[in-house]
């Protein structure tokens, strides 16, 4: 469970790695090659084994593509990683694109004429595809999909698939048994005008059957396939090594378990039938698997997604009581933070190392829900930073300290930050962690209508920050699972456009930043819940709001009061008063007494 610090940034990966690749796309006939992030199941967070960007460039962020040609090789990350690919790449050997405005279907359309560009469609979704293929057809370039990865061939030491131990969800976590799962999916299957769904997803194959498996890192996840039956049958595909006692009977008589290899022959047997599959979530392998066999293909959003991101009643509650005994744990961390750790100035190794001891104390903690960020100073400015043996730095008197962390707890998954002060903040400090204050107590209490999406609402956090002229460049909020991942969609609040609504039971981060490159760097991240929508007092519609799930204090030295308004100033008040009942009976008296100093009115 420990998190490791022997990561090195090195940038002669590359110089390595690109002439093994490239020996191997010219036996294939391949001018260039794509290389998204995702795994073969759409994965943020991968299995060692598939970690095939970091493999080629060096760059281990987790979102990122690249593209190696003969003489060329370019990198594509967003704003979050902009000086982490620097850092971790060889600049003479890659060039700098930005994957959100400047993507991997631009650069193929800037490939010449005639040119032969190799992808491996385990890897690419239908839809990301399409995009790369209208680019191709413009330039007249060969889109060409690969049965054999390159990298996979080239790549001499590669780890083992993962196999980790596939468990039962008990239902007294999950609020419904897979068996109602299963029936409910059936059922949309059919409304959806399909026989069957192939689902893909590994925490969709976690929430259907009520099992949990740890094959992708810092995520409870088994990874493995399933084909449900508009009845509510079906079948799992797993490697056998993953398979417990005990599992085939707590799946039950309706769920037939199968290995992994079974799968091809399965989707072939869908000969004739209409089937579910979701363009966004699963590969492009499986479409035309099902094509070939002469299935007729349904394209529909993962039936499993909006059931698991709208978390049940027992889910809901089973996550406040996770954010409780992450509260406490916190607070012991952040009372080290502002008496012993303001002295002996630890650097963020250790800081890492006493936040996850916290944790551990709570006698639940499964696992991180990720690698813990700490940013001292100048690596508090990195979004996405995370500590490695050679850029571990020391907090300093004047500085910041940003800590980004979480747990996964039977009952629930977190997900915080909190920015604290080391030694008297600066005026500038003040003003920006402020402003980020305050775009965060805009989405905490925002009151909105049935249909709202996160992007409709995605500003209300950033004003504050735009009246200075000032921004950040990634997303306000993100879905977060019931003990899955800590990264969850089809819901979130970004600028990107998002038609999904925010649903009564969806839990998502509350996010807003500030990053000062070579400084410092300001977030506070809570996690909230979406509440039954209802007619407010002298209102007309119903409206849903959030429900505040983590409560740890927020650093009252950095607060500069006279920018809030009186009703920003009653939230804090309120919202400190809230985590000092919650949080001081669970802490020690030390931490209660600190506790209740740092929750004190402002």
């Amino acid at each position: 469970m420990r998190q490791t610090f022997d990561q090195t940034t090195d940038p002669g990966f590359g110089a390595r790695h690109l002439p093994l690749l490239r020996e191997r796309m010219a036996a294939q006939g391949l001018d260039a090659f794509l290389i998204p992030h995702e795994d073969e199941h759409q994965n943020e967070y991968l299995p060692e084994a598939n970690e095939r960007l970091a493999w080629a460039t060096g760059f281990s962020g987790s979102a990122g593509a690249a593209a190696v040609a003969a003489d060329t090789a370019t990198i594509f990350v967003d704003g979050r990683y902009t000086t982490q690919v620097a850092a971790q790449t060889d600049k003479a050997l890659f060039d700098y694109r930005d994957l959100t405005t400047d993507g991997m279907a631009d650069w193929v359309g800037d490939q010449p004429k005639g040119s032969v560009v190799g992808y491996d469609p385990r890897l690419h979704s239908p839809d990301a595809l399409a995009r790369l293929r209208r680019a191709a057809d413009r330039v007249s370039v060969e889109l060409k999909p690969v049965m054999e990865n390159p990298i996979d061939l080239a790549w001499e030491d590669r780890p083992d698939q993962p196999a980790a131990p596939v468990v039962p969800h008990e239902d007294r976590y999950a609020g419904e048994s897979a068996a109602s799962k299963r029936a409910r999916i059936g059922q949309a299957v059919a409304r959806a005008g399909a026989e069957a769904a192939v689902i893909t997803a590994p925490s969709s194959i976690a929430w259907l059957f009520n099992i949990r498996g740890g094959d992708v890192i810092r995520s409870p996840l088994p990874i493995g396939q399933a084909i449900v039956d508009a009845d509510g049958k079906a079948r799992l595909f797993l490697d056998p090594r993953k398979v417990t006692d005990g599992l085939a009977s707590w799946l039950g008589n309706e769920v037939s378990l199968q290995p992994a290899e079974a799968l091809p022959a399965a989707l072939d047997a869908l000969s004739g039938r209409a089937v579910m599959i979701d363009p966004a979530q699963s590969s492009a392998w499986y479409f035309d698997q099902l094509d070939q066999a002469g299935a007729r293909i349904v394209r529909g959003m993962d039936p499993c997604a909006l059931p698991r991101a709208t978390k049940n009643a027992v889910e809901i509650e089973g996550s406040r009581q996770a954010h409780l005994r992450d509260g406490a744990a916190l607070a012991t961390f952040l009372h080290w933070v502002a008496t012993e750790a303001q002295d002996t100035l630890p650097d963020e190794r250790e800081i890492v190392e006493k936040l996850e001891a916290c944790r551990e104390a709570t006698g639940a903690l499964k696992d991180l829900s990720f690698d813990t960020i700490a940013g001292a100073g100048p690596n508090g400015a990195l979004p996405h930073y995370k500590p490695t043996t050679e850029t571990i730095r020391r907090i300093e008197k004047g500085s910041l300290l940003l800590v980004d962390g979480g747990g996964q707890y039977l009952d629930g998954t977190t997900d915080v930050t909190r920015t604290m002060a080391v030694g008297e903040p600066t005026a500038e400090q003040k003003d920006r962690f402020t402003r980020v204050l305050k775009g965060h107590i805009a989405m905490a209490v925002v009151r909105f209508p049935a249909g709202t999406t996160g992007h409709q609402l995605d500003a209300l956090a950033r004003l504050p920050m735009w009246e200075a002229g000032l921004d950040y460049d990634h997303g306000t909020g993100h879905g977060v699972g019931s003990y899955l991942g800590v990264h969850e969609g089809p819901q979130r609040i970004a600028k990107a456009a998002n038609t999904q609504p925010l649903l009564e039971g969806m839990i998502l981060s509350n996010e807003p930043g500030y990053y000062k490159p070579g400084h410092w760097g300001i977030r506070i991240e809570t996690l909230q819940v979406v509440t039954p929508a209802v007619v407010p007092e002298g209102g007309e519609r119903p409206m849903h709001g959030f429900e505040q799930l983590t409560f740890a204090p927020i650093d009252r030295a950095l607060i500069e009061v006279d920018l809030l308004t009186p009703a920003e100033r009653a939230y804090v008040d309120a919202y400190h008063a809230e985590t000092w009942a919650k949080i001081g009976p669970l802490v020690e008296s030390e931490v209660r007494t600190w506790l209740e100093q740092a929750c004190a009115p402002l």
